[in-house]
């Protein structure tokens, strides 16, 4: 498909019930159609994977044609340039997620990404650091354990930014790599227990929402 006709047929199916919504989850409807996810993902599958074809949706600006981007761009193809560039792109919660849970959780340069965006001052790209350790705890099922035990202390770090979007996706991180493995877990609660002390108000919601989870759940079997 060209980049025209992936766009006509996004504004086709335009929803303007679900646009409406859009605000009442935090979205940036800014330059949005209103096309649920599922939707989008099933335009991704009639396309597959299309680099050429992301690299120009997401020059569109259009916030659905950006979703779709993060969905049929090549992992292997995406440069470190391109990422940077997208993130700093980023302006709603959900295109930060998409893009890091799609597209650069499967990088080889996820972990970096991760490091480097966890420290920036921008609101998106800071969460996108700690999303992105949240996907990658997902979807890398062969990662060894010292690659997320060296996330802590950047949570730790980054646990009194009171901004949602950060403090949020903090928590992610934290919970999503002790549900990891048993191992983890136990690392993850001593990190809450640690970030507990610091005596912040989204330094205390970080860690009490991630213990009441972790703490709550059983034994992991397969370590």
């Amino acid at each position: 498909m060209t980049t025209e006709e992936v766009i006509d047929l996004l504004k086709q199916k335009s929803n303007a019930k679900y646009l409406a919504g859009m605000k009442r989850f935090g979205i940036n409807d800014k330059d949005a159609l209103g096309i649920p996810l599922p939707e989008l993902r099933k335009i991704a599958k009639g396309i597959k994977t299309d680099h050429a074809l992301a690299l120009a949706l997401w020059k569109i600006k259009i916030h659905e044609a950006r979703m779709l981007a993060s969905l049929i761009a090549d992992p292997k193809l995406f440069t470190e340039k391109q990422a940077d560039s997208w993130v700093k792109d980023f302006d709603s919660w959900d295109v930060c997620d998409q893009v890091c849970g799609n597209l650069l959780d499967r990088t080889a340069f996820a972990i970096s990404k991760a490091f480097e965006y966890s420290a920036a001052e921008e609101e998106f790209v800071k969460r996108a650091g700690f999303v992105l350790m949240a996907e990658f705890a997902v979807h890398n099922k062969t990662a060894p354990d010292d690659v997320f035990i060296a996330f802590f202390p950047v949570i730790e770090r980054e646990a009194w930014d009171s901004r949602n979007f950060v403090k949020k996706a903090v928590n992610w991180a934290l919970r999503q790599i002790g549900k990891r493995n048993n191992n983890l877990r136990g690392h993850a609660i001593h990190a809450a227990q640690r970030i507990l002390l610091q005596n912040s108000k989204p330094a205390k919601w970080i860690a009490s929402n991630a213990l009441n989870e972790l703490s709550s759940k059983p034994s992991i079997s397969n370590n």
